[in-house]
């Protein structure tokens, strides 16, 4: 189904060759674009009626599943963690909106992916976002291979078939005090652990105060390394510095996740 927003102009900065800087990879001209209409949801706005981070988050996570149904791939390929999201944002999306999402494959093996979410609002809002998806046997908890036919769909929009994992945030923990983040039960998911979407309930509590990062384009970059479940000690340690903010999500100095916001350079 087919929202008929005009696709606005190339507008992904020209960043660096490190793989944490480079722009994500555009719109494929061909192959096999999940293509869907929305709108902005008024529980996913800030209090200046713009599309959260955590509000992002969650449409990402939920065009991951429609993907799988439209694909007639939910019930061979249900469990996925995502390792690591790149969130664009490149001009907000404000209240009211309607959304066009556009999801493809842009590098793939037979365990993993990185799928890639373009987000674009009627009012000219852009976001970029890329999620490296880990494809899971939840008996063993451990990677497992995708079906041939799954694997074959995706390669239509990538040629990069051998996707190898790279570990992007590697700063070590800071000494400085951490904070206490409570969890909730609404933050757990089916594996017993911490959901996607409520990491990035941190994020925007703690970056909020960064808003001189925010004033132009700008990335998050969330990597999950261990699960953290309901009852355990979260903590955050935070970092700045000019270019950038960095989270640490820890259990008892055990870094689990690892979070940074950086602005971009300036659009041409």
């Amino acid at each position: 189904m087919m929202n008929q927003l005009a696709d606005p102009p190339p507008v992904l900065p020209a960043l660096s060759d490190h793989p944490m800087l480079r722009p994500l990879a555009p719109v494929p001209e061909s192959g096999h674009i999940f293509d869907f209409p929305g709108r902005l949801g008024t529980v996913d706005m800030d209090e200046n009626e713009a599309l959260r981070i955590d509000g992002i988050a969650r449409h990402i996570q939920e065009a991951g599943v429609d993907h799988l149904v439209h694909c007639g791939a939910l019930e061979s390929h249900p469990h996925w963690i995502v390792r690591r999201t790149v969130i664009d944002v490149i001009r907000p999306i404000t209240w009211p909106a309607k959304l066009r999402t556009r999801r493809w494959c842009s590098g793939i093996s037979p365990r993993w992916c990185t799928m890639r979410v373009r987000i674009d609002s009627d009012s000219g809002g852009l976001i970029e976002t890329e999620g490296f998806w880990i494809h899971m046997n939840k008996q063993t908890m451990s990677p497992s291979r995708v079906e041939d036919e799954f694997f074959e769909l995706m390669c239509t929009t990538t040629s990069q078939q051998r996707l190898r994992w790279q570990q992007w945030l590697t700063d070590p923990l800071p000494r400085a005090t951490p904070a206490r983040f409570p969890l909730r039960r609404t933050d757990i998911d089916h594996f017993q652990h911490v959901t996607n979407t409520a990491y990035w309930h941190a994020v925007h509590e703690f970056t909020t105060g960064a808003a001189d990062l925010t004033t132009t384009s700008h990335r998050f970059i969330l990597e999950y390394n261990k699960p953290i479940r309901h009852g355990e000690p979260l903590t955050i340690h935070t970092h700045r510095t000019p270019e950038s903010q960095t989270l640490w999500f820890t259990i008892e100095e055990d870094v689990r996740a690892v979070a940074q916001l950086r602005s971009l350079p300036p659009l041409p």
